[in-house]
């Protein structure tokens, strides 16, 4: 008899769709790190500007009441 050969043509694609999966999982993590970091920079500028735009310019006061 001779035996069925498909669970081991399936069998030698393991190893590469695990390296695909791998590839895919490491592709999602490098975005989701690097793209944090870029709003983390960016945002500490926004902030720097703004703060410091707070202290040169004066605040002016329309009316008080005493």
């Amino acid at each position: 008899m001779k035996p069925k050969s498909t669970l081991s043509a399936i069998g030698g694609w393991n190893s590469f769709f695990f390296c695909l999966g791998m590839y895919f999982v490491a592709l999602f993590f490098s975005i989701f790190v690097c793209s944090s970091i870029f709003y983390i920079v960016n945002s500490n500028k926004q902030v720097a500007k703004a703060s410091f735009a707070e202290k040169t310019s004066p605040k002016t006061e329309l009316a008080s009441v005493k």
